[in-house]
């Protein structure tokens, strides 16, 4: 089940809040949606999901025109927008069924039970929606978006004011389903893409700037640099540190600890043994940094 963008542009009044924007999102994956406020995140995921229309361009889910096809592509879809919709005064088990209702699931209580373990809410099973923690609300929203068993998932924000421990839990419930469904998923959570998904698309001012699998993402940033992390028995002095041919920009990160950015043509992790050798300042260690995706987000969305 694969989402096709083709030249997606948004306007409300005289805000372009997407641009001719294009990617696709194949079967299987899981795909990180990332981009700063107002970036237009929240305004394509509703387009997908065909809950307003775009000004210009075609979205396809499984082939299907949303704008032509809307029933249909409903059925294909489970959305949780970051603005939970919940009922506070209906039960949990109430809700679900009135929501398997909607989508005239059949076997509707066996469907239920399953849903309630897959997403872990029998602790609470006999509270209110409105009695529950944000943890527990996310996770009957997500139950909500699955119930119908669809073949995309369509997440935005789903772990926003999470508590640590029920961060961790939510992605893995995420991951899990990943295992079986396309995810395309909004978050501002940095380590939450890099764990969970295997491709990144980045938007800003509502355009892409951004669309790789994870992995190259990372890669393919500061192709001319590489950034050692050193830790010297002592401080140093980072002057003459810099004097070896080659180190173009260095960083203390506290505790004797130095964040040494040096040209990709050469290999000077001996030139810094030795350094610290003259010194007479062991380096306690020594660890080639991967460009983490926060660093590549701040440096792609700022341009």
């Amino acid at each position: 089940m694969s989402i096709k963008i083709n030249n997606v542009t948004k306007i409300y009044g005289k805000q372009k809040a997407l641009d001719n924007v294009s990617f696709q999102v194949n079967s299987g994956e899981i795909v990180g949606f990332l981009g700063p406020n107002g970036a237009g995140k929240s305004t394509l995921m509703k387009i997908i999901t065909s809950f307003i229309p775009p000004t210009e361009g075609d979205v396809y889910v499984n082939g299907l025109n949303v704008l032509e096809h809307q029933k249909e592509v409903k059925k294909l879809i489970g959305y949780l927008p970051e603005q939970n919709p919940l009922y506070n005064e209906m039960y949990i088990v109430e809700f679900l069924n009135f929501v398997a209702g909607l989508y005239n699931i059949k076997n509707r209580v066996e469907r239920i039970d399953k849903i309630i373990q897959l997403t872990g809410l029998e602790p609470e099973i006999e509270k209110k929606i409105g009695a529950l923690s944000k943890g527990f609300k996310q996770r009957v929203g997500l139950a909500q978006a699955i119930i119908h068993d669809p073949k995309i998932l369509i997440l935005d924000e789903p772990t926003s004011g999470l508590d640590p421990n029920q961060i961790i839990e939510i992605r893995n419930l995420i991951k899990e389903l990943g295992k079986e469904k396309t995810v395309l998923l909004s978050t501002h959570i940095m380590q939450e893409v890099d764990a969970i998904c295997d491709k990144i698309i980045i938007i800003s001012n509502g355009k892409i700037i951004a669309d790789d699998t994870t992995e190259n993402i990372h890669k393919n940033f500061n192709k001319n640099s590489i950034e050692l992390k050193v830790e010297f028995s002592e401080k140093i002095s980072i002057e003459e540190l810099k004097k070896i041919q080659g180190i173009l920009e260095i960083e203390f990160l506290g505790l004797n600890t130095y964040l040494v950015r040096t040209d990709i043509s050469k290999d000077l992790r001996k030139e810094i043994f030795d350094f610290a050798v003259k010194n007479n300042n062991p380096v306690l260690s020594i660890q080639v940094q991967e460009t983490s995706l926060e660093k590549v987000f701040n440096e792609l969305t700022r341009k």
